[in-house]
């Protein structure tokens, strides 16, 4: 006959599970990307760089003492798919979001989490902004519960006008071309404020609409007829693919500095035409050594490809999210998210370019900068051509950085 168990014993064991159970509670962290459609390329880019990550997290043990789970929700591409995506994330328990195409979607998602926390104090979320470039995101938008891994456009047009005069090929006339939306915007607004440092005159500025144009050909004629010497543009996906192809078929002899030439694909439909533009990047793997090479090789060995475009920067921007992490005591089985974001705003870390750092008055982190030109002379070749990108200069993250914007007024809670 089997002994009677003393209900005090049920009651106490069934605690113990609970227990336990909630302190095995997954961290769960929801990539909010733009996955289908034909802005999908630059998505999926960010999707992988993501996973290469959290598999280097729960290889490394997950959190506490259980795998990281990454839940993927496709925002097709636009802010108002992205809102409905962050409603499915909340309820699904995520606590930290990762988004990076488009800063007009990094507008909402951050407004929305930011309004979500209001409202549910106990059960923020973190958006970690690994793509999102405008101003306005470490500006007037900027809030505790976002962090930006990513660059702007301050920063980029900085070390390309710097670069690019260093190397005799920046000219005296610049057209500035861009997309019509707060990163086109704020990109226009740089090219003129670089002008004087850069010894340039912008003889034309352009704002078209976003992903939108299919034959870019009377841009590329505009700016032939300027007689520019070079072309500065923030355009990214479709809108940078379509030029470079107008470009190679119009024999346009000006000479491009970009922000965004290492998107797979646009030395391929550029070919040799693309030979001496620029782009200031946030990784090259030749750019310092052995370091970025080995992360380059490891990068391929997981991937099947090396880093490229915005896949260095989301590394090492979940790379520092990792290295905090591993700081935070889970909090009832959970991620305490204020005790996270608090130690995050003050992170270090090491990339494979040197130090990043994150800047606690507006969130915005602080990373090297890379400006490289396309040569066959390159050691790492692009798209399955002969050419590649040449390192012109590395600029440190102190060198690169600019300046905090007035606008933004950090709150913290507490």
């Amino acid at each position: 006959m089997s002994k009677m168990l003393n209900p005090k014993s049920i009651v106490f064991a069934s605690l113990l599970v609970v227990g336990v159970s909630s302190q095995a509670a997954p961290l769960k962290i929801g990539l909010v990307e733009t996955l289908s459609g034909p802005q999908a390329s630059t998505g999926l880019m960010f999707k992988v760089a993501t996973r290469y990550v959290i598999d280097q997290i729960n290889a490394g043990g997950g959190w506490n003492g259980e795998p990281v789970q990454l839940v993927e929700y496709d925002n097709q591409g636009g802010p108002a798919g992205a809102s409905d995506k962050v409603k499915a994330a909340l309820a699904d328990g995520v606590q930290l979001i990762v988004q990076g195409s488009s800063s007009a979607v990094s507008g909402q998602i951050t407004e929305d989490v930011r309004k979500f926390n209001l409202r549910n104090q106990g059960k923020e979320v973190v958006f970690l902004n690994v793509g999102g470039e405008a101003l306005e995101l470490t500006g007037e938008k900027c809030h505790f519960h976002h962090f930006r891994f990513n660059t702007n456009a301050q920063v980029r047009v900085k070390a390309l006008v710097s670069a690019m005069k260093q190397d005799n090929a920046l000219g005296t006339k610049v057209y500035s071309i861009n997309q019509n939306y707060s990163w086109g915007q704020d990109m226009e607004a740089a090219i003129v404020s670089n002008a004087t440092a850069g010894g340039y005159q912008v003889v034309e500025k352009t704002l078209h609409d976003t992903n939108k144009i299919q034959d870019f050909a009377p841009y590329v004629n505009k700016i032939a007829a300027s007689k520019a010497d070079t072309v500065i543009t923030g355009n990214w996906s479709n809108d940078l693919l379509l030029m470079m192809k107008a470009s190679k078929a119009a024999g346009l002899t000006a000479r491009f500095g970009t922000a965004f030439l290492d998107q797979p694909g646009n030395i391929a439909n550029a070919g040799d035409a693309a030979l001496g533009h620029y782009v200031a990047h946030t990784f090259n793997a030749d750019a310092n050594g052995k370091d970025s090479e080995v992360f380059a090789e490891d990068y391929k060995s997981k991937t099947g490809h090396n880093p490229v475009y915005i896949e260095g920067q989301t590394v090492f921007g979940l790379q520092m999210v990792a290295s905090v992490l591993k700081g935070v005591k889970a909090q009832d089985g959970k991620l305490n998210v204020n005790a996270f974001a608090k130690a995050l705003e003050t992170a270090k870390f090491k990339t494979p370019l040197g130090e990043s750092a994150m800047r606690a008055d507006d969130h915005q982190i602080l990373l090297p900068i890379v400006v490289s030109k396309v040569s066959k002379d390159a050691k790492f070749k692009a798209d399955n051509t002969p050419m590649g990108f040449q390192t012109v200069k590395l600029f440190s993250a102190s060198e690169a950085a600019a300046p905090v914007q007035a606008s933004c007024k950090m709150q913290r809670p507490g």
